[in-house]
């Protein structure tokens, strides 16, 4: 039977960062799954981070309504995908930060609801740092400014290793979330950083990702080569 030894003192787990551009939402799709597979097979390999954005795309979560979308699915011009996370419908676009953790939670908790609460941990840490109030809302997931839903999150976990992950809107063209009721949620409306801070540095928030997601996590970020399938 594997065990999953606790962290020794002082040493922190290693996490493999793939520090990528725009990546078309097939491909990443397929990549993290194979991510999630070799660490299934091999429990003791660095976990992994992706951090990359998506051309325009809408993703439905396993159970998602298609109620939500505001056009025909069967008839349609956007590319759109039903996949294995929870959650309702969402929209991916350029100016939105995406992070896919593939983490091994014997390691850290078994338990679905810490490992999202620590990834709206990290959501709201980057935020504070442009001092922009981050807040949960009980019963929902996700983070939210001034009522507005600014980083959406959906995940996957097998055998307690985690795929998918979040999504924070630094400066999309929000348009397209006018397609969807965007997570099911009919009443709040959907925001992002630069509505608040107009001249936002996308790079400086994706390296502010990497830095809380590792402070957060406990883990050493280490350099990875280029994605591969």
């Amino acid at each position: 039977m594997l065990t999953y030894p606790e962290k020794l003192a002082g040493s922190k787990r290693k996490c493999s960062l793939y520090n990528c551009g725009t990546i078309d939402y097939q491909t990443a799709w397929i990549w993290q799954k194979s991510l999630q597979k070799e660490r299934t097979i091999d429990p003791d390999r660095a976990d992994a981070l992706v951090i990359l954005e998506h051309p325009p795309v809408y993703t439905l979560g396993t159970d998602a309504s298609l109620e939500y979308l505001k056009f025909d699915h069967l008839q349609t011009e956007y590319e759109l995908y039903r996949v294995e996370r929870g959650g309702e419908v969402t929209y991916h676009c350029p100016g939105q930060i995406i992070a896919y953790p593939i983490l091994n939670l014997r390691y850290y908790q078994q338990d679905l609801h810490w490992y999202l609460r620590q990834l709206e941990e990290v959501i709201i840490r980057v935020l504070a740092l442009h001092n922009l109030a981050g807040e949960r809302i009980e019963g929902l997931t996700g983070v939210w400014v001034e009522d507005r839903k600014i980083a959406a999150i959906g995940i996957k976990v097998s055998r307690w290793i985690t795929m998918h992950g979040f999504a924070l809107n630094v400066c999309p063209d929000l348009s397209g979330f006018e397609q969807i009721v965007p997570c099911g949620i009919a009443d709040r409306s959907v925001g992002s950083m630069a509505e608040f801070i107009p001249n936002i540095n996308p790079y400086l928030v994706r390296q502010q990702i990497i830095h809380v997601f590792g402070e957060v996590f406990g883990i050493e970020m280490l350099e990875s080569e280029e994605f591969q399938i």
